[in-house]
């Protein structure tokens, strides 16, 4: 990356034009959210607090990634909207406790963008995305830094978020941060190793039992860990092959509900009474059957 920096400050764009339809369908929902909470509004909407929103917020993030997989447009315009209610609603709330409002979030959230983009609004040269990320970093680091905040380069990784998740995104701040092998093939020889660790913790006996094994703590405890490491091994290496685990992982679990249910059809609804082999087969058929849809 070319840091041709001056001190001349980032140059901000000029407000979008008052006649924006976006601005007027969201002035519109500003007014009826505040309706909301106005006295004799909606009893629930006036009980809500930030704590008591923040459930219905990540309920209605996840609920639009569900419409995003799905691909419908109208969906994720309707789950879009429901997040934007969510957030407009809490600003509200901390507006009615003099805390902070939708103007003084909105004007941190446009200086923060413009702060960290100085390839866009200052004078910083990127010519590709890692160049991009590597200078996010770096200005969050020495924004930290100045305030006095945790520095790590894996600092701001919410620990509530979801564990694959998590992991990708702690794969993207370990290689920005430039802990990372030369190439995929380093991640992929980690996965080797992390399955070869777990192979010789787990007792052949337990692997053979056809019910769930029995395991000394001691023995228990060393297959978690290394079960782990292998998890999170693999999630660094869709992180290197530029794949998200978490959507690899939903997508691999819509496969599989597709597939199990498709059985279930084939079987008369139930796998009650029917072997092993009759189920592989039904298993195959459906993994056929669907395989141009998934």
């Amino acid at each position: 990356m070319t840091d041709d920096v001056t001190d001349s400050p980032l140059s901000v764009p000029d407000p979008v034009p008052a006649d924006d339809p976006r601005l007027a369908a969201v002035a519109k929902l500003i007014a009826i959210v505040d309706a909301l909470r106005a006295p004799g509004g909606c009893p629930w909407d006036r009980e809500q607090s930030e704590a008591s929103m923040a459930p219905y917020l990540v309920e209605e993030a996840l609920e639009l990634v569900d419409a995003i997989d799905d691909g419908g447009t109208d969906a994720m315009a309707a789950e879009a909207g429901d997040c934007l209610v969510a957030l407009l609603l809490i600003c509200r709330i901390a507006e009615d406790g003099e805390r902070y409002d939708l103007e003084r979030a909105a004007r941190a959230a446009s200086e923060k963008l413009v702060r960290r983009h100085p390839h866009v609004f200052g004078n910083v040269v990127a010519t590709n995305s890692g160049e991009v990320l590597t200078r996010w970093e770096d200005i969050k680091r020495a924004e930290r830094e100045a305030a006095g905040e945790d520095a790590s380069a894996l600092a701001g990784i919410p620990k509530g978020m979801p564990a694959l998740q998590r992991a990708g995104r702690t794969c993207q701040k370990a290689v920005a941060a430039g802990f990372r092998w030369e190439d995929a093939r380093g991640a992929l020889a980690k996965v080797e190793e992390e399955l070869v660790e777990l192979q010789e913790v787990l007792p052949l006996d337990a692997l053979k039992s056809s019910t769930r094994p029995e395991l000394d703590d001691a023995t228990r405890a060393k297959v978690e860990h290394e079960l782990g490491d292998l998890l999170m091994a693999t999630a660094f290496l869709g992180g290197y092959l530029g794949l998200d685990p978490e959507s690899l992982c939903r997508a691999a679990l819509r496969r599989f509900d597709g597939r199990f249910r498709n059985m279930e059809d084939q079987l008369g609804g139930s796998l009650a009474g029917h072997d092993l082999p009759a189920m592989m087969n039904a298993w195959v058929r459906a993994k056929e059957a669907l395989e141009d849809t998934e």
